[in-house]
Formats: structure tokens, C-alpha cells, sequence
């Protein structure tokens, strides 16, 4: 980054920032008492995170990336559009989910066009796996959502098995309204124009398995 983000990031860290420290994390003192919280895993440059937030200011929303500029560019974008329900964590998503979020502290889960990984080699780094599932669910609260997204065919695949496997959830039949407030993100922009084909899916936390 330039010294100039650099400077803003430091700027700006103390107001928004979470570090991933493994301290467990207060929601309420980071977004006040009663506050539903959406964590986004992969928030990239902000936009959607930003458009979201502004669209439903009562919902706090814990953004996580591992890239620096992106980081940066969403803080910025949380000072320049007065958004007060946004906190951000810089690093690994798992570590942030496994070590600083409490059991069922979480409204939602948001997960948009991951990294596919696409040589056959590769996919078993991919995010939305049966231990990484199964662990969100334990941090969202009965009734609460995980809304995925990608533009890769056998992605999608992957992931409707691997979510129809978690006995904690069940798909959202009412998930529409979700799938149409998500933003068009530039990852998603980009796969439409290689052809690609865009897949939402939105389950529910059960309240028995």
C-alpha cells in the first residue's frame, strides 16, 4: 500500500478495527446492546459491504479479508459514507470464527464469491467445506442465515452438498428477498462476462438437528 493508506489504516484502525488476537470478541460493546450482527467473510474492496450496511443501518456488520488495500479502501469507505454499523478484522476468517466469536452470536453469515480454486488440486482449499460449515453454524443463533455466493458451476455443486450434509441446516425457502438485496460485487461482474452463471444460496440454522 501506499504511505498514505498506510497512514489511513492506522488512522482509522482504532475506531473500526477488531485485531485477530485471539481475544474473544464483545459484539455488544462493538456494536451496541441488542444489535443483530451479519458476519461478511471475504469483503474484497467493500463495495457491497458498504452498500449493505447503508441499507440496513440496524444491523451491525463484521467484515474479514486477508487483503490489505481491501481493507483499507472499505475503511475509508466506512469514514466517507458515515456508516456506524460496520466493524472490520483483518486476517483469517477460520481463526477470527474459531477463537473470538461466541456460540450463537451471529444473525447471519455472509460468504460472496469465494475463491473457487478451480484445479482439481486445489479445491480442497476451498472456504465452504463440511469443518468450516460446521463451525459457522455453531456461532449463528437458531434461525439465523448463511448466504452464499459464486459464479462457478461446480462450486455451487459443492457447496448445496456440502450444506444440505449440515443436520443444523435447512434450506431457506424464503430466501429470495436475501438473493435480491446481495449488490452486484465486481468478482461477480467478472464471471458474468466470461459466461459464467451466477449461484445464491441461503440456509437456516435449525433449532434441533
Amino acid at each position: 500500500m501506499s504511505a498514505r493508506a498506510t497512514a489511513e489504516v492506522e488512522r482509522l484502525w482504532p475506531r473500526f478495527g477488531i485485531d485477530l488476537d485471539g481475544q474473544a470478541v464483545d459484539l455488544e460493546q462493538r456494536f451496541g446492546p441488542g444489535v443483530p450482527v451479519v458476519l461478511e467473510i471475504g469483503s474484497g474492496l467493500g463495495e457491497a459491504t458498504a452498500v449493505m450496511a447503508a441499507a440496513d443501518p440496524l444491523t451491525g456488520i463484521l467484515a474479514v479479508d486477508v487483503h490489505t488495500p481491501g481493507i483499507a479502501r472499505l475503511l475509508a469507505r466506512i469514514e466517507s459514507t458515515d456508516l456506524h454499523n460496520v466493524r472490520v478484522a483483518h486476517g483469517d476468517a477460520m481463526e477470527l470464527v474459531r477463537d473470538q466469536l461466541a456460540p450463537g452470536s451471529l444473525t447471519g453469515v455472509r460468504v460472496f464469491f469465494p475463491d473457487p480454486w478451480p484445479k482439481t488440486a486445489h479445491r480442497k482449499r476451498r472456504l465452504v467445506r463440511p469443518d468450516f460449515v460446521s463451525l459457522l453454524v455453531t456461532r449463528l443463533r437458531p434461525g439465523g442465515f448463511l448466504h452464499v455466493a459464486t459464479d462457478w458451476s461446480d462450486y455451487a455443486e459443492q457447496m448445496v452438498e456440502v450444506l444440505d450434509d449440515e443436520p443444523w441446516l435447512e434450506l431457506d425457502c424464503d430466501g429470495a428477498a436475501r438473493r435480491a438485496a446481495r449488490p452486484v460485487t465486481k468478482f461477480e461482474l467478472a464471471g458474468l462476462e466470461q459466461g459464467h452463471r451466477v449461484t445464491d444460496l441461503v440456509y437456516r440454522r435449525r433449532s434441533t438437528s
